[in-house]
């Protein structure tokens, strides 16, 4: 179940900090839209705060239970019954028939025992090729090292780009410790990679790192989020504004929605806390000015 909830702030961090102190959820729980910007006025005079309107999810009521049962009356306990008389006991037979002797059991065949299962193990890092470049080499060396001191066994595949760049992808099991909350850890991996590689060469190589194509899956995911907004921001014909993103993934907002009519894009707060704002912008109406005629 969906809920909203409004709140009024100087600036609208602030107002949306107080909302999350007041549900008690943090910033990934929750999703708003700006309904008012903040004004200063002029001199303090017609001054406005900033309101926001938080949508959050609350679970469902749970559905009543089902009344019990009536309870079944309990039946009459049964009178006893009248012992019979003891039937008269009949004389013994003097002769016995020999039965005869019950034919030894098979014995069954024992079941074969299954073989235990073998555990996964993680997949161990392919080694270098023989002829591999300097640069690749040393791409490979300095991820090799970083990985085993992280504990986590990954292959490391490197291609080259159309640009001249490089593309590292890295595969393997517990991944997730690379990748980092919403990349952070990938990205502070990429600038490392880029740094060490680079550091004392006269060109500079662009080396993308990407791990189990984290990368593409969330670029469509940020596509997704902006074609999204930009409806709120056209049907309800307000600025919407998006949770903090890094420089790279705000790149990806802008250009997903540059080419859309009806709404623009713009950057606002500082870094770590820098967001992208995605405001309605109204179509242009024609003139109703008369137009003026020449006459011969």
């Amino acid at each position: 179940m969906t809920k909203t909830l409004e709140k009024r702030g100087k600036t609208v961090d602030e107002a949306l900090n107080a909302a999350l102190a007041e549900l008690s959820l943090d910033r990934d729980s929750v999703s708003f839209q700006v309904l008012e910007l903040p004004r200063s006025g002029f001199f303090g005079i017609g001054a406005s705060p900033a309101v926001i309107r938080v949508e959050y999810e609350v679970p469902d009521p749970e559905p009543e239970a089902p009344a019990p049962a009536p309870e079944k009356p309990e039946r009459p306990a049964r009178e006893p019954r009248e012992e019979k008389p003891e039937k008269r006991e009949k004389p013994e037979r003097t002769e016995k028939r020999e039965k005869p002797e019950k034919a030894e059991k098979r014995e069954k065949p024992e079941k074969a025992e299954k073989p235990a299962p073998v555990e996964a193990q993680p997949q161990e890092p392919a080694p270098a090729p023989a002829d591999e470049n300097p640069e690749y080499a040393a791409i490979r060396s300095f991820l090799s090292g970083l990985l085993e001191r992280m504990n986590v066994k990954a292959g490391i595949e490197i291609s080259p780009r159309d640009n001249g760049g490089v593309n590292v992808n890295l595969v393997g099991s517990g991944i997730g410790a690379v990748i980092g909350r919403r990349g952070e850890t990938l990205d502070a991996i990429q600038h490392l990679t880029n740094y060490v590689v680079n550091r004392g060469s006269d060109k500079h190589m662009h080396i993308s790192v990407d791990a189990e194509s984290y990368r593409s899956k969330r670029e469509e995911s940020l596509t997704k989020l902006a074609e999204k907004m930009a409806e709120k921001a056209i049907k309800y014909k307000r600025s919407m504004a998006l949770e903090p993103m890094n420089s790279y993934e705000r790149h990806v907002i802008h250009t997903a929605l540059q080419n859309v009519e009806g709404v623009t894009t713009s950057s606002t707060g500082v870094e770590p806390n820098r967001r992208v704002v995605v405001s309605y912008v109204r179509p242009e109406q024609p003139s109703n000015k008369p137009q003026s005629r020449e006459w011969a």
